[in-house]
């Protein structure tokens, strides 16, 4: 792991066009070592600032000039003094650039020399917006390629990070242009890359804080036939980056033991019990079981290797078909990177002609992939054609998992089409809405305002924070959310701002209202008592006794309020089944109202019943519970002669679920407009 270990330097421009930037600054450097401290504890990291009024480096001291940069931190292993370090940069008064490179330089060849080719790095932030001094000899360009070349000789990359956006409208764009150039030249020597940030989020996920090492998932043939086949490797493109593995930490091991690792290992051991004696079982005398039921059934692992789907590894095409037939969201997974092998000619260019050929085409590839030998499962993908538009870098292929059916997840909502016509959206409403999802647009004049390259997680970047303000102070409270990391999960308040009008002609036409679902509160239900009555009871004591009650759940529609208790069932979503249970025994309800009424006493609260329960099959599209209920009502009243009960119902509208209201209906508007003259019972004669 040691010999593994990067060697860093920071490059901080800290002048005075960069004091609007260094707070962010801060954080990205200090967020840098944070993560190092947790994946990387044996990096060795340097801090140099330039742009200071004073001069501290050994170039200054020994050969003379170099002014105006100072060595915060000597290269040393990452710890966490260093995090307040550079929590705590100095503001610069002067500007400079060029030269804070030979120091950085100059700090990585005393350290290590010839040593760990490779793994020595330069980073600059700066907002490259002041000119460089003129060389004694020859031109800027000059200078600056012979310092490239000496970097490149000792195996050092330097990767630099240019601030601009706001901080850069007044700058010369000459002077801009040529430092850009310049800065090429390093890029191009020590083939590393220059990212150009104009925003402090962008800022916070420029610098890559984690490196790692890209190792292949597969190398072999890709098998187009039987004949012919081409040699690749594969990379993977992209990975969630996940929360670290936190490890158990003993504090029993006396502090006096320096070679103490405080970890905690967890070991199981199996033990039989017979009568009162207990044996402990060795590993090849126990077997898997699996429930079944309340059986316990004993798979040895002979029978499942027996029964083990075990297919060869390698790649096969499946076929070809265009490239609008593969829709983005079937996409799973991560995403691989398929290049022809390294050094191999014919690859290389049989990968590109078929690349070209599939852009040319638009087509795409469906492939069966096994990425190695004993692998349990097959994947199934898309290779889609990557055209390389740098001569020296070859094309490629991007990969991407397809699903199976099993994997596919259709989710059904109902249509604004199968709800009544008093519910349809008018015009002025489906503008409103529209022109609110317009208003959201990440991209509204072609520019992404949060690029996925260099914007952070938020959830990781406020862990690493908290976890490092916790070792240094175990009691510390969480702290409050970073400005920057709100400009990722929060709306953009100028967004906001700039489309008022947007807003408030939602709220004009959108009218709120309480759901009729909901039961009120305890606490509403006190206030509105309090109100109107002259109890005299301490508010304060009643609302706190009130708010330490847990939240009743209605479980079973009663007698006293079964449309409140319908209601309440119907809204509880943490199952699904309580929907159809409230459907139930609501029906049930309506059906022992009618059959124990004396003289229709019982008829009034009956179709009020009916009537919720018509609104919440409606709402549900389940209009079959609610249609037999009525057929079987009209039935009642034929052969009981009752002549009450279908005048309630019809002054009250409450026919039949038509198939206008729900789609699932049989019934036609003209026979749910005719239903009432069907219930009116037979005269007698």
């Amino acid at each position: 792991m040691a010999r593994n270990k990067e060697k860093l330097v920071l490059l901080l421009d800290v002048g005075p066009s960069m004091h609007g930037v260094l707070s962010e600054v801060e954080k990205l450097c200090s967020m840098l070592v944070e993560k190092k401290l947790i994946f990387s504890k044996y990096d060795e990291l340097g801090v140099v600032v330039f742009g200071t009024e004073e001069s501290k480096n050994d170039l200054t001291t020994e050969v003379g000039g170099y002014q105006n940069i100072t060595v915060l931190q000597d290269i040393k292993v990452v710890d966490g003094d260093l995090v307040d370090t550079l929590q705590k940069l100095p503001r610069g008064r002067v500007d400079v650039v060029l030269d804070a490179i030979v120091v950085g330089m100059d700090m990585l060849i005393k350290k290590y020399k010839d040593l760990h080719k490779g793994k020595k790095r330069l980073c600059l932030i700066t907002n490259a917006i002041h000119p460089i001094k003129d060389s004694f000899e020859g031109s800027k360009e000059d200078q600056v390629m012979t310092i490239a070349e000496q970097m490149a000789a000792q195996g050092m990359k330097i990767e630099s990070i240019v601030v601009r956006g706001r901080l850069s409208r007044d700058a010369n764009k000459g002077v801009m242009d040529e430092n850009d150039h310049l800065l090429s030249i390093f890029s191009k020597k020590t083939h590393t890359r220059i990212v150009y940030v104009d925003t402090p989020t962008s800022l916070l996920g420029a610098l890559k804080t984690r490196r790692v090492t890209p190792v292949t998932v597969f190398r072999g043939h890709l098998e187009l036939s039987p004949h012919m086949k081409i040699k690749v490797w594969v990379y993977k493109k992209t990975q969630e980056e996940k929360f670290p593995t936190l490890k158990k930490y003993s504090e029993k091991a006396p502090a006096s033991n320096k070679l103490a690792t405080h970890q905690v290992k967890v070991s199981y051991e199996y033990k039989s019990v017979d009568g009162s004696s207990t044996s402990v079982i060795p590993p090849e005398q126990r077997i898997k079981g699996y429930r079944y039921g309340p059986q316990v059934v004993p798979i040895s692992t002979a029978e499942w290797d027996a029964v083990k789907f075990k297919p060869e590894k390698g790649i096969k095409v499946l076929g070809f078909t265009d490239a609008s037939k593969i829709k983005r969201h079937c996409y799973m997974k991560d995403v691989y990177l398929f290049i022809a092998e390294p050094g191999n000619t014919r690859a290389t260019l049989a990968v590109s002609a078929i690349a070209r050929a599939m852009k040319e085409m638009n087509a795409v590839a469906i492939l069966r992939c096994v990425w190695r030998q004993g692998q349990q499962n097959v994947v199934v993908g898309v290779l889609t054609p990557n055209i390389s538009q740098n001569y020296k870098i070859p094309d490629s292929f991007y990969f991407n998992v397809l699903p199976f059916a099993e994997d596919v997840r259709e989710y059904q909502f109902p249509s604004f089409n199968s709800f009544p016509a008093s519910w349809q959206p008018n015009d002025q409403q489906q503008k409103a809405a529209d022109e609110l999802v317009q208003m959201l647009d990440l991209a509204p004049s072609g520019k992404e305002a949060l690029l996925p390259e260099f914007t952070p997680n938020p959830v990781l970047e406020r862990f690493y924070r908290h976890l490092e303000l916790k070792a240094k102070q175990p009691d510390a409270a969480v702290p409050p959310l970073d400005e920057t990391l709100k400009n990722i999960v929060e709306p953009d308040p100028e967004l906001v701002a700039e489309n008022k009008s947007v807003f408030d002609a939602l709220h004009r036409h959108f009218e709120l209202r309480q759901n009729p679902k909901l039961k009120k509160s305890s606490r509403q239900w006190y206030q509105e008592k309090q109100s109107g009555s002259n109890a005299h009871v301490s508010s304060g004591q009643a609302v706190n006794s009130i708010e330490n009650q847990p939240p009743v759940k209605i479980e079973k529609i009663g007698d006293l309020t079964p449309v409140q208790d319908f209601e309440a069932m119907m809204s509880q979503r943490d199952n699904p089944e309580w929907v159809e249970k409230a459907i139930k025994e609501l029906r049930e309800k309506i059906l022992a109202l009618l059959i124990h009424s004396d003289e229709g006493d019982k008829y009034q609260k009956a179709v009020e019943c009916v009537a919720a329960l018509r609104k919440g099959c409606i709402l549900e599209q389940e209009p079959g519970p609610y249609n037999d209920l009525m057929h079987h009502i009209r039935q009642y009243c034929e052969e009981k002669g009752i002549k009450s009960l279908p005048q309630l119902l019809a002054s009250r509208d409450l026919t039949l679920i038509s198939k206008s209201e729900a789609e699932d209906s049989d019934v036609t508007a003209e026979e749910a407009r005719s239903f009432f003259v069907k219930m009116e019972p037979k005269p007698d004669v």
